[in-house]
């Protein structure tokens, strides 16, 4: 017989079944439900009645059907109810957003963050004042004298909502922890560990939600592995200040046991080839990365004096117009790729590898050579289905996929949602219960 703990954990996982397929599926019936999750119509009524309870689901207006017997009531999701934040840390900025339980932006702001370099306190006190105006913008949607020009979708039901979930999207490798440790981010002068979860925690008093710190490129690879059909594995690269990613299998983000998998921008492409910063040799990021592909075109003094976006627009430019530098400078790029992604695909053996950022810009140009590059391992292996593809989701991708993380926890474990006050109190059945 089953312990209780075993009762408990049976019944979470099935009140996240039966919440992610009314989110997927609804409105939806009740017959509908248990017919999907194979689950017994009983135990999805008393699912059900719990999920509302919480404020996770609605029912609609009763609709009665053509033949007899009671009338069916609709279910949906109300995703007012739950919402999270996510916080993306570039080398300047952070950009936040408030998102609901199915995955809609209802606030965000771009602000500079001043953090010191070397001072990791300095960014958390940035992000926890970044998220507490967060939290006070969505109290203030949520409230009846909500100021003019907000957003009215949040409007009646999101009185109630809480906040379910604080993630944090940065450069660097991060360890699966209870202090959410940023192993290293040189971007920021980080040379060493730093509990950024936990650090950002005792900025943020009674504030009780959990916190997350991921990957930028984990991130990104996250959003674009569910913005596509395919759903077994993919693999993302993508260029910005340098080559990071990430790794997505069977719908879950592969950190590694010190939490750096999924950094193919030190992926070496060549034995001998000039000294990383990593401390390796003819890493992917010195031939594909953006400074050396733009400084070989002949765009490094336009990179410095105007930043990325406009010299990746000159480069585009250039090649379009058949330029004999730009061609070659992308060519050799596209070489190192096609050997990083040949190396990749027998490691990992994915459905598809992504090409984000700036390599979504310069996708027309890599994508012949890449192919080439792979044309004899498809020869050999005729079975090898795996497609290359530019990013669809852009500049939003590492913020799409941190929203994307948050909901998928939320969808997977609804009772971490407390139930709605009643009376004045707030029910706080647990349940398992």
């Amino acid at each position: 017989m089953g312990s209780p703990q075993d009762s408990a954990a049976v019944r979470r996982r099935n009140l996240g079944l039966v919440l992610r397929h009314i989110a997927a599926a609804g409105p939806c019936a009740r017959t509908e439900i248990a017919a999907a999750t194979g689950l017994a119509h009983g135990s999805v009524t008393a699912l059900v009645g719990d999920l509302v309870e919480r404020g996770l689901v609605r029912e609609d207006d009763a609709v009665r059907g053509g033949g007899r017997g009671r009338p069916g009531r609709p279910l949906r999701l109300a995703p007012r109810r739950a919402l999270s934040v996510a916080v993306q840390i570039t080398s300047e900025q952070l950009r936040v957003v408030v998102a609901d339980l199915a995955g809609e932006i209802v606030w965000r702001e771009s602000a500079a963050h001043h953090a010191v370099p070397g001072r990791p306190e300095s960014m958390a006190d940035a992000v926890a004042a970044a998220v507490r105006r967060a939290e006070n913008a969505s109290e203030s949607m949520a409230s009846p004298g909500r100021p003019a020009g907000v957003p009215t979708a949040l409007a009646g039901p999101a009185a109630n909502s809480v906040l379910v979930r604080i993630v944090i999207a940065m450069a660097g490798p991060v360890r699966d922890d209870a202090a959410q440790t940023v192993m290293a981010a040189a971007d920021f002068g980080w040379l060493g560990p730093v509990r950024l979860g936990e650090l950002v925690g005792e900025r943020l008093p009674g504030v009780d939600c959990p916190i997350d710190v991921v990957n930028d490129g984990n991130a990104a690879a996250f959003a674009e592995y569910h913005a596509r059909e395919r759903r077994r594995g993919l693999v993302l690269i993508e260029a910005g200040t340098g080559i990071g990613g990430g790794v997505v299998l069977h719908g879950r983000i592969q950190v590694g046991s010190h939490g750096i998998a999924g950094e193919p921008g030190h992926m070496p492409v060549a034995l001998d080839g000039p000294l990383c910063l990593c401390g390796a040799r003819g890493c992917l990021v010195l031939y594909a990365g953006p400074e050396a592909v733009l400084g070989a075109a002949g765009f490094g003094e336009v990179l410095a004096r105007e930043g990325l976006e406009a010299a990746s627009g000159r480069l585009v430019e250039a090649l379009t117009a058949g330029d004999a530098r730009a061609l070659a400078a992308v060519a050799t790029a596209a070489r190192a790729l096609g050997a990083v992604i040949t190396a990749i695909t027998a490691l990992l053996d994915v459905d598809e590898i992504v090409l984000g950022g700036l390599l979504a810009q310069w996708f027309p140009w890599l994508s012949p050579t890449i192919e080439a590059r792979l044309a004899g391992r498809r020869a050999l292996a005729r079975g090898l289905d795996i497609g290359i593809a530019p990013g669809v989701l852009g500049a939003e991708a590492m913020l799409v996929g941190a929203i994307e993380f948050a909901r998928r926890t939320v969808l997977s474990d609804p009772a971490t949602v407390p139930q709605l006050a009643v009376g004045g109190r707030r029910a706080n059945t647990p349940a398992g219960a």
